[in-house]
């Protein structure tokens, strides 16, 4: 086990109070969280049980139990919560299910499904979802529900005819969310949130279950997120906050850096100690995030530093469009693993934006580069394949309320918003999941005739194909499912143009064939056991970003934040692009300095910077500026590649030939 250094250390032995550790990039905040767990176990006496440690991912959940579980004796780590802030949330929920006014077996809506139930709100408003009005409606209501903003306040507060409208969609899908026994991914921290405010008695229950609680990526957190750290620490303060306010890239989704400084005005005592020296990159890369970061203002200041040598200059490679520039750091890749011995996995190509991948991704298959881009959708989180994984969850269990919601008006049945209010009141009365009672003959009086045939025929065409399904003839029934509902239809009308269509229909088969070769291989299986098997492959799936075969990575910086590689390029570095527009229209200039230092401080050993001179926007080519970031940059520590920094046609041609001397040799 690594030692601690002097700083680290103070922080793993602080007990006195509130404490916020200001780490830097690369500074070791990982080992000083889990052995500060563990010390608070083994030193401290707190049961396991009564300490809670909360992050923003899965894998960082999963690394953080893993590395605790190693430093303390088997058995000292049960009970012990470390999860991501939402986790937390349902665990909270699921714990007070009745004073936050759900039941047993409520369903969590994902954002595809939120946003499908807005739009059947729109249309039973008399609104078309045209021009994106449901997502955007979506986002705001996201952003009231990380504020804290209630429907009432929403709507009393709105000033345009446009917050109007999504106040009053608010109210309504709020209220169908309840009615169906459903939340949102927002509620999970909105709910004990107001659960803690209006029930002391409950609070209080919390505030002795969790008597130590760590937070990691504070910088990241809402306003939700920051009122739930609060109620449940106040007023001692018992906790460690971990964070770095220069590492705040997420604004666009909530986040508040300001999160950070706003402790210490709680938490007069708060004590805070900066983690400064960074195990990771060399003194040139630092130098240069430090230069950089330092145009920001700052309520904490710190100075990242290393011992692990001075190391190469950065290479600053103006090129003359975005052809050069993507053929350049591809044949450069080529080149450096060649005459270094270095692997694929050393490589990493960061971006501002997904698009700036795709030109860079045909360089490399042309040189048969392995790589792989990260961020890429899963398979199972397609809105085709979501679709029928519901059908077919709910054929194998009819009690799968949430995957009723999602597919009872995919394709449409003209099933609107308050027929399924209806409905879902109904099923609660009665103690049923939503599919059981739709073929009740109660519901003829609480509902037009029309609605109610339309829910009964939904039931009885359903049922067919589970009694078809559950024999040898599985796949036919799945088969006849998608062909009696015209899903092929359905996707083309959606879809944003026939070869699209095409491409998710294809998905679609692809699942039907995946199901048939499961059955198949294994007369043992049936579509119930084969469905587990295929949300096991998803979960597998969604956990591919820890695959480590040798490949070169390509991701966008936001995707970045967290990772590390020897030799990182950033491609781009131009204004319009990092700065981004948007950035740059609506003064928030700090933020993509923040994402210019994440990206610089990702390399361990090398970093070189691109950025093109011209690029082809909408057909035109036109000019482009180099990022301001570059001047801001120290200029002794950087290597302009180019004559005075402009592209040198003699540079680009020594760049090729070497390319491909290097690919001769290399098939000799």
């Amino acid at each position: 086990m690594a030692q601690l250094n002097p700083r680290q250390m103070e922080a793993v032995h602080h007990d006195s109070g509130p404490m916020l550790v200001l780490a830097g990039a690369g500074s070791g905040k990982t080992s000083v969280i889990t052995r500060k767990i563990a010390w608070l176990i083994r030193r401290q006496g707190i049961a396991a049980r009564r300490i809670a440690a909360v992050t923003f991912t899965n894998k960082a959940a999963r690394e953080m139990k893993e590395r605790v579980a190693q430093q303390v004796e088997r058995g000292e780590a049960r009970g012990l919560i470390v999860s991501t802030f939402h986790n937390l949330g349902l665990r909270i929920i699921q714990q007070e299910l009745a004073a936050v006014g759900l039941r047993k077996g409520f369903s969590i809506l994902d954002q595809a499904d939120s946003r499908e139930l807005l739009r059947e709100l729109l249309q039973q408003q008399g609104s078309r979802d045209e021009g994106g009005v449901a997502e955007a409606i979506q986002q705001r209501i996201s952003a009231w529900k990380n504020d804290l903003i209630s429907p009432d306040h929403a709507l009393s507060h709105a000033e345009t005819d446009e917050q109007r409208r999504a106040a009053v969609a608010f109210t309504e899908y709020n209220r169908m969310l309840r009615a169906c026994n459903a939340v949102d991914f927002d509620d999970l921290i909105q709910l004990p949130v107001e659960l803690f405010r209006e029930q002391p008695r409950i609070l209080d229950k919390w505030r002795h279950r969790i008597e130590h609680l760590l937070v990691d990526e504070y910088q990241d957190t809402n306003g939700a997120q920051y009122e739930l750290v609060k109620l449940l620490t106040w007023p001692e303060g018992r906790f460690t906050i971990v964070g770095d306010d220069d590492q705040s890239i997420y604004a666009w989704r909530g986040a508040r850096p300001e999160n950070l400084a706003s402790l210490q005005q709680e938490w007069p005592g708060l004590t805070v100690i900066k983690l400064e020296q960074n195990y990771r990159s060399t003194r040139r890369i630092l130098h240069a995030a430090n230069t950089l970061i330092g145009n920001n203002p700052h309520v904490f200041d710190k100075t990242l530093w290393s011992d692990l040598g001075t190391g190469d200059p950065i290479r600053v490679a103006p090129m003359q469009d975005e052809e050069a520039e993507t053929e350049w750091i591809a044949g450069d890749i080529f080149n450096k693993r060649l005459s270094r011995g270095l692997q694929w996995r050393d490589f990493a190509v960061l971006y501002r934006g997904n698009f700036q991948a795709r030109l860079l991704e045909m360089k490399l298959q042309q040189l048969q580069i392995p790589y792989k881009v990260s961020g890429g959708q899963s398979f199972f989180a397609r809105t085709e394949i979501k679709d029928l994984m519901c059908y077919l969850r709910l054929l194998v269990n009819p009690d799968d309320d949430n995957a009723f919601l999602r597919i009872i008006n995919t394709p449409r049945r003209e099933i609107g918003p308050a027929t399924l209010e209806k409905l879902a009141g109904y099923a609660n009365r009665r103690q049923q999941g939503l599919y059981h009672v739709c073929d009740d003959m109660a519901l003829n009086e609480l509902m037009t005739p029309q609605a109610a045939r339309r829910l009964n025929g939904f039931k009885e065409w359903l049922d067919t194909k589970r009694a078809l399904s559950s024999g040898d003839s599985s796949t036919t029934a799945v088969r006849e499912l998608i062909t009696d509902m015209d899903y092929e239809d359905w996707i083309h009308q959606q879809a944003s143009s026939e070869r699209v269509g095409e491409k998710r229909m294809d998905n679609v088969w692809q699942l039907v064939a995946s199901i048939q070769r499961m059955l198949e291989k294994d007369e043992d299986n049936d579509l119930e056991s084969v469905l587990r098997k295929l949300v096991l492959i998803d979960r597998l799936e969604q956990q591919e970003e820890e695959d480590d075969t040798d490949r070169v990575q390509l991701m966008t910086l936001h995707a970045a934040k967290g990772l590390e590689f020897p030799h990182v390029y950033m491609m781009g570095v131009e204004e319009e692009l990092l700065p981004h527009r948007t950035s740059i229209e609506q003064d928030t200039i700090v933020e993509e300095r923040r994402l210019m230092y994440v990206g610089i401080t990702r390399a361990q050993r090398s970093l070189t910077l691109t950025h093109a001179l011209g690029r082809k926007r909408f057909g035109e080519k036109i000019d482009t500026t180099p990022s301001r970031f570059l001047e801001e940059l120290p200029q002794e520590d950087l290597e302009w590649l180019g004559k005075e920094k402009e592209k040198d046609e003699a540079y680009e041609d020594a760049v090729a030939e070497e390319t491909v001397a290097s690919l001769k040799a290399m098939l000799e």
